[in-house]
């Protein structure tokens, strides 16, 4: 990375890594029962992808497909059933010798695509796996048309404490502009459901840089957001990627006046909401002081694996990431569920689309989830895990800390110090994140097919 603080700060969201453009086939195919053989199962992650929406975004380049008919979901949750009982086989069920899970969440897609019924299906292949939800962290994601109240009863019922919606805007005419069908009045009666049902932790995300969009607009939909009392909010900057509807203006991307305007927006809003009891624990997440810690088992996404079901779902073990082929055009995201619909017992028994993990991307995966989030990358647990220092064994570290983005702090807690990202550098997640990909995950990634 140049340490200079020169270039857009809105290179790419990583919020996994490699980043699913480098999954390739796995040739040979790997069982399943090898590739969860040796990993840890006391703290896993149960994740749902259900890869329906009622509408694309202007802006999404997720794997989803809008408007699917009632037999198409059908046949989507009976491949989902199959798919879980083999998973319960690989993983044992509930009680000794069985997985413990730590988390469980259901995105997309819009999980609430699903009707009241078809939601009770999924969270009952949850059961299945011996994951009791209420007593573990539930999240699943939702929509301010598809948020209503018997759908979101039943998420209750069953122990989900978070649920979060996409918002991006207050104002109607910013999410036309983004082919957003959506009234403010929508977003309003759900958050009002959702207060009315108890969830724990509501989450609302909204979004910056918008066609139309101004400073004093941004703010005012930040305003009337706070007005609504929600436990999170998630600050995004909208990307203009290829293949989605605003990627025919992709141009807007390389504005070094866009990247100012997003920049100016983040910052307004970032001190907003510190100003209103909100701490920032993310370049995105901002999570209400008085709230709390999250109740329930400790989990780790540096090290602890994650069970994805559903085609678009990824699965992640310390060296095997492996999931379905994913694309984002209409046409590639119908196949890939066509021929999820039709895969075989034999074939959900195997990891044959992903990528197999080397020790210096193991390093790698490990410094970037912990450095983009608030705890950073320990440098003791960094040392136990892999022996050495991170700033040797990723060079770009040296870097990013001499231009201001990090610094080692804790150093002297006797807890041997950690390195965090500075204020500045929190703002930059976006451009730090790639800069510490590896070269071999970089060369994947430019090479994969727009599909």
């Amino acid at each position: 990375m140049n340490t200079a603080q020169s270039g857009s700060p809105y290179e790419a969201y990583l919020y996994s890594y490699p980043h699913k453009t480098a999954y390739r086939a796995i040739s040979p195919a790997i069982p399943l029962a090898d590739v969860w053989a040796a990993e840890k199962r006391d703290a896993l992650s149960l994740y749902v992808h259900v890869p329906f929406c009622e509408q694309r975004c202007g802006f999404c380049n997720l794997f989803t497909s809008a408007g699917a008919t009632a037999g198409n979901v059908r046949a989507w949750l009976d491949a989902l059933g199959r798919q879980a009982r083999v998973m319960r086989g690989v993983l044992g069920g509930s009680g000794a010798g069985g997985p413990g899970w730590a988390r469980f969440a259901i995105g997309g897609g819009t999980p609430t695509f699903l009707s009241a019924s078809e939601l009770e299906e999924v969270l009952g292949l949850a059961a299945l796996l011996g994951a009791r939800l209420p007593e573990i962290p539930c999240s699943v994601e939702t929509s301010p048309e598809t948020a209503t109240p018997d759908r979101l009863s039943v998420l209750r019922d069953h122990g989900i404490d978070r649920v979060s919606m996409g918002v991006q805007s207050l104002v109607d005419a910013e999410n036309a502009g983004i082919h957003r069908r959506q009234a403010r009045g929508q977003v309003e009666a759900a958050v009002g459901a959702m207060h009315a049902l108890g969830f724990p932790t509501i989450n609302l995300d909204l979004m910056y840089g918008l066609p139309g969009q101004t400073l004093e607009t941004w703010l005012g939909s930040v305003r009337d957001t706070l007005a609504l009392c929600p436990t999170e909010i998630y600050l995004y900057p909208l990307y203009v990627r290829p293949l989605t509807v605003l990627g025919r203006h992709a141009g807007q991307a390389e504005d070094p006046a866009w990247d100012a305007l997003r920049l100016e927006m983040y910052r307004a809003a970032r001190d907003l909401l510190q100003s209103e009891g909100f701490d920032q624990r993310s370049m995105r997440m901002f999570r209400r002081r008085d709230a709390g810690a999250v109740p329930g088992p400790i989990y780790s996404c540096q090290s602890d694996g994650m069970v994805g079901l559903g085609c678009g779902a990824r699965s992640y073990t310390g060296t095997v990431h492996y999931a379905s082929a994913y694309a984002t055009g209409a046409k590639g995201v119908r196949s890939i569920i066509d021929s999820y619909i039709q895969r075989t017992d034999a074939a959900h028994a195997t990891a044959d689309w992903g990528c197999v993990l080397d020790a210096a991307d193991q390093r790698r995966r490990f410094a970037i989830l912990s450095i983009l989030s608030e705890e950073g990358i320990s440098l003791p647990d960094y040392a136990a895990r892999f022996g050495g220092d991170p700033r040797g064994d990723l060079p770009e570290l040296r870097g990013i800390i001499a231009a201001g983005f990090a610094e080692e702090r804790g150093a002297d807690s006797g807890e041997g110090g950690a390195i965090r990202l500075t204020a500045a550098g929190l703002e930059r997640c976006d451009q730090i994140g790639p800069a510490l990909r590896s070269a071999r995950i970089i060369g994947l990634m430019r090479e994969a097919p727009a599909l």
